[in-house]
């Protein structure tokens, strides 16, 4: 099979040759249908992911047919569409796995980082963490929202009530977030760099009351506001535009140091506080969700082999919505 695989950081994945997995005992075997290419895939690239193992196939939004199984699993499996997510493994023991927070194990593997993903033609999966894909999903439209969408989902659900809602950085999350949010009838304002006129219209065309740059106030103090862009500067800058009481979100596994700042912007009963991973619980929220408030992925489509050219792509900002490899 082609795989992609990233041996050394700061350097291009390299196109190999592999053999094909074989799955372990509660493991799929998964014939890669299309793989999304996330921000994260860019730490890893970067060298930004410590916990990363090289080599390292990246690549942990992936849509795929399962084509065999492990000794311990149903051969009912075989023949299904699954998404494989971020989270890929976790032990099932910890004060974290058996009290729901399964996405802070401390033992967590996650796919693409720890474990091969799916920038290649087949890749291995542990059954458990694998999630069933609606009928009605193209496989390209399913890939972005195993991580995408589904971090998008869960930082939503910190942010229930706030019916002004921010979302700095407007990338493939979201453009998939605004749409469960206007779904829930919040009022979404979208922050993007100082020079992306082309972004900031892109949000007013999905739904966005205002759109402007991240350094600019909102026409209206915000409830809560999510932050996908990996920067530690806009933090200060989002609690400026919070009123009292209310929370910014950081929704990304790397960010830049946040600064300092005045405690005034904290006082008020603010708050800010993190998403880290997902959980399975997570993965059936946010397709049940779907189910009666369905999103649309605007995609950028690229061939495995040019992988590179994807994360090049993708650093560029030279898009809107989602990019995804298809073997």
């Amino acid at each position: 099979m082609r795989a992609m695989v990233l041996h050394t950081a700061g350097q291009p994945l390299q196109l190999e040759e592999r053999p094909i997995p074989t799955p372990g005992a509660q493991q799929l075997l998964i014939k890669v249908l299309a793989c999304g290419v996330c921000r994260t895939d860019l730490h890893l690239v970067d060298g930004e992911l410590p916990q990363a193992r090289l080599p390292r196939v990246p690549g942990h939004e992936i849509v795929g047919e399962v084509t065999a199984v492990g000794a311990a699993v149903e051969p009912r499996w075989i023949g299904r569409r699954v998404g494989v997510p971020w989270l890929g493994w976790t032990c099932g023991e910890c004060q974290f796995c058996t009290s729901g927070r399964e996405n802070l194990c401390d033992q967590a593997q996650f796919t693409g980082c720890q474990l091969d993903g799916g920038y290649a033609e087949y890749t291995v999966a542990d059954a458990r963490f694998c999630l069933p894909i609606p009928d009605g999903l193209s496989d390209m439209q399913a890939a972005p929202l195993l991580c995408a969408g589904l971090i998008g989902f869960r930082a939503l659900q910190m942010a229930p009530q706030a019916r002004h809602l921010g979302l700095y950085g407007f990338g493939a999350a979201a453009h998939l977030a605004i749409q469960v949010a206007l779904g829930r009838g919040q009022q979404v304002y979208a922050f993007t760099r100082p020079d992306d006129r082309e972004g900031q219209a892109y949000a007013r065309s999905l739904g966005a009351v205002w759109a402007g740059a991240s350094d600019q106030p909102p026409p209206h103090l915000l409830d809560a506001s999510l932050i996908f862009a990996p920067v530690g500067a806009l933090v200060p800058l989002a609690l400026e535009a919070t009123v009292k009481g209310g929370c910014v979100i950081c929704a990304g596994i790397h960010m830049s140091d946040i600064p300092s700042f005045p405690y005034r912007l904290l006082w008020g009963e603010r708050s800010v506080r993190s998403v880290a991973n997902l959980t399975r619980q997570d993965g059936t929220a946010f397709f049940d969700t779907l189910q009666h408030t369905p999103v649309h992925c605007d995609i950028t489509r690229f061939a495995l082999s040019d992988a590179n050219a994807a994360l090049a792509h993708l650093r560029a900002g030279q898009f809107n919505g989602a990019i995804v490899l298809t073997p």
